[in-house]
Protein backbone atom coordinates (compact mmCIF):
# COMPACT_ATOMS: atom_id res chain seq x y z
CA UNK A 1 0.00 0.00 0.00
CA UNK A 2 1.44 2.98 -0.85
CA UNK A 3 2.04 6.57 1.96
CA UNK A 4 0.99 9.50 1.13
CA UNK A 5 3.55 11.90 1.78
CA UNK A 6 1.46 13.55 4.99
CA UNK A 7 1.28 10.09 6.61
CA UNK A 8 4.77 9.35 5.94
CA UNK A 9 5.66 12.31 7.53
CA UNK A 10 3.45 11.42 10.45
CA UNK A 11 5.02 8.28 10.90
CA UNK A 12 7.91 9.81 11.05
CA UNK A 13 7.22 11.79 13.88
CA UNK A 14 5.87 8.92 15.93
CA UNK A 15 8.61 6.82 15.26
CA UNK A 16 10.96 9.39 16.60
CA UNK A 17 9.33 9.93 19.70
CA UNK A 18 9.13 6.33 20.08
CA UNK A 19 12.95 6.09 19.65
CA UNK A 20 13.25 9.18 22.11
CA UNK A 21 11.35 7.13 24.99
CA UNK A 22 13.36 4.05 24.80
CA UNK A 23 16.57 5.95 24.42
CA UNK A 24 15.77 8.05 28.42
CA UNK A 25 14.26 4.40 29.37
CA UNK A 26 17.63 2.64 28.50
CA UNK A 27 19.52 5.49 30.06
CA UNK A 28 17.51 5.08 32.95
CA UNK A 29 18.28 1.18 33.16
CA UNK A 30 21.69 2.00 33.27
CA UNK A 31 22.05 4.23 35.82
CA UNK A 32 19.75 3.30 38.40
CA UNK A 33 22.40 1.03 40.28
CA UNK A 34 24.63 3.77 40.83
CA UNK A 35 21.87 5.94 41.83
CA UNK A 36 20.77 3.22 44.75
CA UNK A 37 24.16 3.16 45.46
CA UNK A 38 24.14 6.25 47.03
CA UNK A 39 20.76 5.62 48.60
CA UNK A 40 17.91 7.12 46.57
CA UNK A 41 16.00 5.71 43.77
CA UNK A 42 15.95 6.86 40.04
CA UNK A 43 12.62 7.54 39.02
CA UNK A 44 13.12 8.17 35.70
CA UNK A 45 14.67 9.67 32.65
CA UNK A 46 13.87 12.13 29.87
CA UNK A 47 16.03 12.75 26.88
CA UNK A 48 15.80 15.80 25.41
CA UNK A 49 17.42 15.96 22.24
CA UNK A 50 18.28 19.30 20.41
CA UNK A 51 20.65 20.89 17.59
CA UNK A 52 22.63 22.72 20.32
CA UNK A 53 23.26 19.51 22.42
CA UNK A 54 20.28 17.98 24.25
CA UNK A 55 19.19 17.83 27.79
CA UNK A 56 19.41 14.81 29.88
CA UNK A 57 17.00 15.16 33.15
CA UNK A 58 17.19 12.36 35.82
CA UNK A 59 14.96 12.73 38.60
CA UNK A 60 15.78 10.87 42.16
CA UNK A 61 13.68 10.58 45.61
CA UNK A 62 14.28 8.82 48.62
CA UNK A 63 13.24 5.26 49.22
CA UNK A 64 9.80 4.84 49.87
CA UNK A 65 10.63 3.31 53.00
CA UNK A 66 12.26 6.45 54.72
CA UNK A 67 9.25 8.54 53.15
CA UNK A 68 8.50 11.10 54.75
CA UNK A 69 11.15 11.61 57.29
CA UNK A 70 13.62 12.06 54.62
CA UNK A 71 13.29 14.26 51.69
CA UNK A 72 15.75 14.66 48.56
CA UNK A 73 18.10 18.14 49.34
CA UNK A 74 20.42 19.38 47.15
CA UNK A 75 23.43 17.36 48.71
CA UNK A 76 21.81 14.34 46.93
CA UNK A 77 21.60 16.10 43.42
CA UNK A 78 24.94 16.96 43.71
CA UNK A 79 26.07 13.63 44.71
CA UNK A 80 23.82 11.86 41.94
CA UNK A 81 25.60 14.15 39.64
CA UNK A 82 28.97 13.60 40.13
CA UNK A 83 28.55 9.78 39.70
CA UNK A 84 26.73 9.60 37.57
CA UNK A 85 28.80 12.25 35.00
CA UNK A 86 31.69 9.96 35.77
CA UNK A 87 29.28 6.60 34.96
CA UNK A 88 28.36 8.65 31.54
CA UNK A 89 31.28 9.52 30.35
CA UNK A 90 32.95 5.91 30.79
CA UNK A 91 29.63 4.04 29.07
CA UNK A 92 28.94 7.18 26.47
CA UNK A 93 25.33 6.30 25.72
CA UNK A 94 24.77 9.36 24.02
CA UNK A 95 26.64 10.97 21.26
CA UNK A 96 27.37 14.72 21.07
CA UNK A 97 26.84 17.33 23.39
CA UNK A 98 24.39 17.27 26.44
CA UNK A 99 23.72 18.87 29.40
CA UNK A 100 22.73 16.75 32.43
CA UNK A 101 20.38 18.00 34.94
CA UNK A 102 19.43 16.00 38.35
CA UNK A 103 16.17 16.76 40.29
CA UNK A 104 13.94 15.95 42.84
CA UNK A 105 10.05 14.89 41.80
CA UNK A 106 8.26 17.96 42.87
CA UNK A 107 4.16 17.89 43.48
CA UNK A 108 3.48 17.44 40.09
CA UNK A 109 6.25 14.73 40.03
CA UNK A 110 6.32 12.18 36.69
CA UNK A 111 5.63 8.99 36.31
CA UNK A 112 7.84 6.65 34.71
CA UNK A 113 6.82 2.85 35.80
CA UNK A 114 3.95 0.68 36.07
CA UNK A 115 4.28 1.00 40.32
CA UNK A 116 4.79 4.43 40.35
CA UNK A 117 1.07 4.60 38.35
CA UNK A 118 -0.05 2.28 40.99
CA UNK A 119 1.10 4.03 43.90
CA UNK A 120 -0.77 7.52 42.12
CA UNK A 121 -3.95 5.32 42.17
CA UNK A 122 -6.56 8.25 42.94
CA UNK A 123 -4.37 10.90 41.80
CA UNK A 124 -4.81 12.81 38.59
CA UNK A 125 -2.18 12.80 35.57
CA UNK A 126 -1.62 14.95 32.65
CA UNK A 127 -0.64 11.95 29.89
CA UNK A 128 0.64 12.35 26.45
CA UNK A 129 0.65 9.32 24.11
CA UNK A 130 3.23 7.78 22.00
CA UNK A 131 0.66 7.21 19.19
CA UNK A 132 -2.89 8.62 19.61
CA UNK A 133 -5.90 6.69 21.27
CA UNK A 134 -9.19 7.33 20.37
CA UNK A 135 -8.29 10.25 18.55
CA UNK A 136 -6.63 11.48 21.61
CA UNK A 137 -2.89 12.14 22.18
CA UNK A 138 -2.82 14.03 24.91
CA UNK A 139 -5.61 13.33 28.01
CA UNK A 140 -5.96 14.46 31.71
CA UNK A 141 -8.03 12.75 34.07
CA UNK A 142 -8.15 10.72 37.70
CA UNK A 143 -5.70 7.54 37.96
CA UNK A 144 -7.92 4.44 38.36
CA UNK A 145 -6.68 0.84 38.29
CA UNK A 146 -3.09 -0.73 36.92
CA UNK A 147 -3.30 -4.07 35.30
CA UNK A 148 0.18 -5.20 36.04
CA UNK A 149 0.03 -8.62 33.89
CA UNK A 150 -1.98 -6.82 30.39
CA UNK A 151 0.24 -3.68 31.04
CA UNK A 152 -2.32 -1.24 31.32
CA UNK A 153 -3.39 2.16 33.02
CA UNK A 154 -6.89 3.26 33.51
CA UNK A 155 -7.87 6.45 33.86
CA UNK A 156 -11.09 8.08 34.19
CA UNK A 157 -11.74 10.84 31.33
CA UNK A 158 -14.71 13.34 31.11
CA UNK A 159 -16.40 11.15 33.74
CA UNK A 160 -15.49 7.58 31.43
CA UNK A 161 -12.87 5.25 31.13
CA UNK A 162 -10.04 5.27 29.29
CA UNK A 163 -7.63 2.56 29.11
CA UNK A 164 -4.11 2.94 28.12
CA UNK A 165 -1.41 0.48 27.54
CA UNK A 166 1.40 1.45 29.23
CA UNK A 167 4.29 1.24 26.14
CA UNK A 168 2.56 3.61 24.55
CA UNK A 169 2.29 6.31 27.21
CA UNK A 170 4.95 8.75 26.09
CA UNK A 171 5.04 11.00 29.36
CA UNK A 172 2.41 11.58 32.60
CA UNK A 173 2.93 14.33 35.64
CA UNK A 174 0.67 14.28 38.55
CA UNK A 175 -1.90 17.26 38.44
CA UNK A 176 -1.07 18.65 42.12
CA UNK A 177 -4.20 18.78 44.63
CA UNK A 178 -3.07 22.45 45.73
CA UNK A 179 -5.78 22.32 47.96
CA UNK A 180 -4.97 19.34 50.10
CA UNK A 181 -1.17 21.06 49.66
CA UNK A 182 -2.64 24.36 51.72
CA UNK A 183 -1.86 25.99 48.52
CA UNK A 184 -4.77 27.00 46.89
CA UNK A 185 -5.32 30.48 46.81
CA UNK A 186 -7.44 32.38 48.73
CA UNK A 187 -10.77 34.36 48.42
CA UNK A 188 -11.15 37.75 49.64
CA UNK A 189 -13.41 37.98 52.40
CA UNK A 190 -15.63 40.68 53.62
CA UNK A 191 -17.09 43.41 51.46
CA UNK A 192 -15.42 44.98 48.84
CA UNK A 193 -13.75 48.28 49.36
CA UNK A 194 -15.87 51.07 48.23
CA UNK A 195 -14.62 53.01 44.78
CA UNK A 196 -14.74 56.80 45.20
CA UNK A 197 -12.71 59.66 43.00
CA UNK A 198 -10.24 58.91 40.36
CA UNK A 199 -8.47 55.04 39.86
CA UNK A 200 -5.01 55.11 40.99
CA UNK A 201 -2.14 53.68 39.22
CA UNK A 202 -0.37 50.76 41.17
CA UNK A 203 3.44 51.82 42.20
CA UNK A 204 5.66 49.67 39.60
CA UNK A 205 6.96 48.54 42.60
CA UNK A 206 3.61 46.56 43.51
CA UNK A 207 3.95 43.00 42.49
CA UNK A 208 0.84 40.31 42.02
CA UNK A 209 0.50 37.56 44.00
CA UNK A 210 2.05 34.27 42.99
CA UNK A 211 0.41 31.59 41.92
CA UNK A 212 1.47 28.57 43.27
CA UNK A 213 3.47 26.30 41.35
CA UNK A 214 5.72 23.15 41.32
CA UNK A 215 9.43 23.56 41.78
Amino acid sequence: METRPGEAALLNFYESRRAVSDKASEIANLLSPTVQALGLELLGAEYLPAPGGATLRLYIDVPLSEQPARMVNIDDCERVSREVSAQLDVEDPISGNYTLEVSSPGVDRPLFTLEQFERAIGESAKVGLKLPQEKRRRLQGEIAAVDAQEGTVTFVVDGKPFVAAFDNIDKARIIPDWAALGLAPTKPTGPAPKQGGKAKNKSNNETAADKPRAE
